[in-house]
């Protein structure tokens, strides 16, 4: 499944990923001088915050279309693949991901590239989704998807690990873990509720089904969720894992 982007939709319905990244950002502890490649830098909003600590930043990401809306914020974008990272071997100080790596499909790839492009002694910072991430939502739509006869559209979308395991992935590419984190963090949703999350996060698992189907499967997968994830007053929390980690060269 292709998952594709768009900047409007994705500023109107998921502007909590960059305002609940304080912690990432915390862990990264950019420096002045420091050059940083935030890697999955959709929109820019982070990667802006970075440059405001003084860093020389660079953004790149698989969504031209982000990439092209970092740009327009006067920042440096590329688009480009997290599995073939376009950039000189050790150019940077820190490697930073904010809610991008549970989209990458080639974890190892990712990895290689991401030490390739680190100085000896640098940093990769990254927080994701982790084990038990969106649990509900992924049952709720996989259910909805197999009574329409999609099974099996939602399998494979997302790679959520637990500590251990993403502890030895990367052990194994020669990074040494300081610091990883399994952290609960129920979000709430903004006024679009389910129905505005489901069409921007999972856009690639609709546009694989006829047009037609999709207002149906959004509605009855936020029907399905409604008991357990919206309030009395109709407000969502969506049912987030995030996994966070510091892991050096």
């Amino acid at each position: 499944m292709t998952q594709t982007w768009d900047p409007q939709t994705y500023g109107r319905n998921a502007s909590f990923v960059h305002e609940l990244a304080g912690g990432a950002l915390e862990w990264l502890a950019a420096r002045p001088g420091e050059s940083i490649l935030d890697l999955g830098c959709g929109d820019g909003q982070l990667t802006q915050r970075i440059a405001a600590a003084g860093a020389q930043v660079v953004g790149v990401d698989a969504s031209a279309e982000m990439a092209a809306s970092a740009r327009a914020r006067g920042l440096q974008a590329d688009a480009g693949n997290a599995e073939a990272l376009p950039y000189t071997p050790a150019s940077f100080h820190a490697v930073f991901s904010n809610a991008a790596l549970h989209w990458v499909r080639d974890q190892d790839a990712m990895m290689a590239g991401v030490r390739g492009v680190l100085r000896p002694g640098g940093r990769f910072v990254a927080e994701m989704g982790g084990h038990g991430n969106i649990a509900a939502i992924r049952t709720a739509l996989a259910a909805v998807l197999e009574r329409h006869g999609f099974g099996g559209r939602e399998e494979g979308v997302n790679y959520y690990p637990t500590p251990e395991s993403y502890t030895r992935r990367l052990q194994r590419h020669g990074f040494a873990v300081q610091r990883m984190a399994l952290i609960p963090r129920p979000t709430p949703l903004p006024e679009s509720g389910m129905e505005g999350w489901l069409r921007t996060f999972r856009k690639g698992v609709l546009e694989s089904v006829p047009e037609l189907m999709r207002d149906s499967i959004v509605r009855e997968t936020a029907a399905l969720l409604a008991p357990a994830l919206r309030d009395e007053e109709g407000n969502w929390t969506a049912d987030y894992v995030r996994l966070r980690f510091v892991a050096t060269v």
